[in-house]
Formats: structure tokens, C-alpha cells, sequence
């Protein structure tokens, strides 16, 4: 596992053969959306304030600084951003101490592609601590993993994807991502990838360089390898 963020700057490629499988964290390969959510209202609700059910939309699948602040400004709070960050963390880490539950297909995924030698990186929102804690229950050796803590600007930009896509050595329009939220796909496809969408607390319509799924059951190698002949 590699923790550093590289250099900007890839390799072109030739063809159109999928080099790479960049994959979301949370909501996408475990179930764990939920969990973010019920700290957050719990946490909250020591404060003296209760969540909106219609904010969650909000502040799934963006960086941390964006949904501690929102919920902050939504509600008044008299909290701090770093000392929120930190209960968040340390609420979200007890939660996954004790169960991690997979989304469907994601373990059988994984080990497709890391039997036949695809490269794959790990790509979230999420803090390194917390990324570091899930990949031990993962199960699967990642090329790279890129954590919303180590890049200046994490998604929604697109620099997220193409750090993963440098860290490679591949193209990111060769690169195939599998997201479950709004602000993901946005990064994927500004980075210039062909997304792959699981939703998960909001719906997400197809478009150019986007299929979306019910499940990543559906979701094979050659299905991948399909999508990047789909754009020859």
C-alpha cells in the first residue's frame, strides 16, 4: 500500500485498453455511508441540535471540511471545525471497530482484478486514518490509495483521480472509476474518466462517459474492459 501522493503527470496510452480500476471507499466498496450519517446526527444531537433528514444529500460523499462546515452553519453549533473533524473520526472509527459490512459484489470484484494483475487504486474523501483502518478488512493490496487529508484539493476536483492515475503511470481516460455519489462523479469526470455509478443516498442519471448500475454484482471485468471499447 502507498500513502504518498505522487507527482502530476501520466503515461499516454495506446489503444483504448482499460488500464486501470479506481475505486471510491465509502458507499461504494463498504456499506458505511449510513454509518458517517448516524454520527453525525448523534454528535449533533450532544450539541443540543437535531439533523435534518434532507442534509444528508448534502454532505454525503465530500470531503470533510465541507459537510463538518455545513452542518455547523445549518444548525449554529458552537463547535470548532477541527474539534468536529475529530469526533466525527473518532465517532465513524468506533462504529467500523466492531463491524464493516461490504456492499454486494464488492469482494468478488476486488479479487477478479487482482487475479488478473489489473492495477487499482483507492480513491476517497476519507481521512488516511480511517482509510487505513478499512483496508485492513478489505482484504485487497491496492496500487494506491489517495486520502481526502493528503491532496490541497479533494473531490469534488478532479486532482484526487488524476494523482491515483500519475501514482499508476496511466492514462486517466484509460481508467475506469466506480463511484456512488454526486461529488465523486464529478472528480472522476473532471479528471476524465469513465465512471462507473453504484447510488447510494441520491440517485444519478447516466450521461456521456457514465453507466450507472443497480449493484456491483453487476460489475465484472469484462464489463469494464467493454467500456473503454464502447469509446474507441
Amino acid at each position: 500500500m502507498t500513502s504518498t501522493v505522487p507527482a502530476l503527470g501520466t503515461r499516454t496510452a495506446e489503444g483504448s485498453a482499460l488500464q486501470a480500476v479506481l475505486l471510491d471507499m465509502d458507499g461504494t466498496l463498504v456499506d458505511t455511508e449510513g454509518f458517517w450519517w448516524d454520527v453525525e446526527v448523534e454528535i449533533f444531537a450532544r450539541l443540543g441540535h437535531t439533523l435534518d433528514d434532507s442534509w444528508r444529500h448534502v454532505v454525503v460523499g465530500g470531503p470533510m471540511t465541507r459537510s463538518a462546515g455545513f452542518l455547523i452553519e445549518a444548525t449554529g453549533a458552537d463547535i470548532a471545525l477541527p474539534e468536529l473533524a475529530v469526533l466525527l473520526n473518532n465517532g465513524f472509527e468506533e462504529r467500523i471497530r466492531s463491524t464493516l459490512p461490504l456492499m454486494p459484489g464488492a469482494a468478488r470484484l476486488l479479487a477478479e482484478l487482482s487475479a488478473h494483475e489489473i492495477p487499482t487504486a483507492l480513491v476517497s474523501a476519507s481521512h488516511r486514518r480511517i482509510i487505513d483502518r478499512v483496508l485492513t478488512s478489505l482484504g485487497h493490496r491496492f496500487g494506491l490509495t489517495v486520502a481526502g487529508d493528503e491532496v490541497s484539493r479533494t473531490k469534488p476536483h478532479p486532482d484526487p483521480y488524476l494523482f491515483a492515475a500519475a501514482g499508476l503511470g496511466v492514462d486517466p481516460a484509460r481508467c475506469a472509476v466506480v463511484e456512488d455519489t454526486a461529488t465523486g462523479v464529478a472528480s472522476a469526470e473532471a479528471a476524465g474518466c469513465h465512471v462507473v455509478v453504484v447510488p447510494s443516498v441520491a440517485p444519478i442519471g447516466p450521461a456521456p462517459r457514465r453507466t450507472v448500475v443497480g449493484s456491483l454484482e453487476q460489475v465484472d471485468l469484462v464489463f469494464l474492459r467493454g467500456l473503454m471499447t464502447e469509446m474507441r
